[in-house]
């Protein structure tokens, strides 16, 4: 080290030039307490006799230095908390330095050395501030049997219980409106589909991707359609058919309470129809026609206006 031509106040000034400016107020921060270090290893440099330093020299030894320090806090941190306490004492320090094999007797005797260099305080930097949270209330504090260096309670707008969900719209001009959308969404978006997947003809004959209209696709049969019966008149045609068999059914049981009420009805003289079979409401039942071709004519019903 002895041979190089850099001195060490020339390196810690090239070196800070050299680094990168930092951005945030953290990065900062650690970039103040590296050339502070960088000041105490050239000064014990000197101390020990050298004139000058190579730049990877006294990073090496700033990295050493750095490294023992923060093991020196790391271990009396444990020790402070193994006592259960958040603020390490000088006990703690000692204690750390004698686990780490360090001679604590020497250090009055190195404080007091002559040639000691005194170096300039570095200037205060403020240490970077976290952005508070949005808080709302005032947090609790701790009750008298929970330790003061325990954390804090969190804030109250934890406890609030914050419904996430909105309350259904119950209007009915917005209800039909939305549902109107809806069907509108829905109807553009099959239209859209079936023009992709199946085939199209255009308005304009020059371009073929503008305004695509689905093809029409013509029917092998017609009349079918004119054939078919409706969903509303199928509809119709089953509420009439199960009125008419309810009246039917009525008119039944009406007629056998009449005959069961008689007393003057003789069971041995009683004509039975040809066939000697009893009619049931079975048989009834077989006679109507599900096929709606097949079916008997039925005129609407008209009603007369009073």
């Amino acid at each position: 080290m002895g041979d190089s031509s850099a001195a060490s106040g020339t390196s810690l000034n090239s070196s800070g030039r050299g680094a990168k400016a930092a951005s945030s107020p953290a990065e900062n921060y650690q970039l103040a307490r590296r050339r502070t270090l960088q000041v105490v290893v050239s000064a014990l440099l000197t101390e020990s006799g050298f004139e000058s330093a190579e730049k990877a020299a006294v990073e090496t030894l700033t990295e050493m230095m750095q490294s023992y320090l923060t093991e020196i806090g790391r271990c009396a941190k444990t020790y402070c908390e193994h006592t259960a306490r958040s603020v390490p004492t000088l006990s703690d320090t000692v204690v750390t330095l004698i686990e780490m094999g360090f001679n604590v007797d020497t250090l009055p005797v190195y404080a007091k050395r002559s040639q000691r260099m005194v170096i300039t305080a570095p200037p205060v930097t403020n240490a970077p501030v976290t952005p508070k949270s949005l808080s709302a209330g005032q947090k609790r504090t701790h009750p008298s049997h929970i330790p003061g260096h325990f954390p804090e309670f969190p804030d109250p707008h934890t406890y609030i219980k914050t419904p996430t969900f909105r309350e259904p719209v119950s209007d009915y001009q917005v209800v039909r409106e939305k549902a109107a959308t809806q069907r509108r969404d829905v109807e553009r978006a099959l239209t859209r589909f079936m023009a992709k997947t199946g085939e199209t003809q255009s308005l304009f004959k020059d371009d073929i991707s503008a305004f695509p209209l689905i093809a029409a696709r013509p029917s092998t049969i017609p009349y079918l359609n004119a054939l078919l019966p409706s969903e509303l008149e199928l509809q119709t045609l089953e509420e009439t058919d199960s009125s008419e068999q309810d009246d039917q059914t009525d008119s039944e049981n009406a007629a056998g309470n009449v005959i069961a009420d008689d007393p003057s009805a003789d069971k041995e003289n009683s004509v039975l129809p040809p066939g000697g079979v009893v009619p049931s409401t079975k048989a009834s039942e077989d006679n109507v026609i599900d096929n709606p071709y097949l079916r008997p004519v039925k005129k609407p019903k008209v009603r007369r206006k009073k």
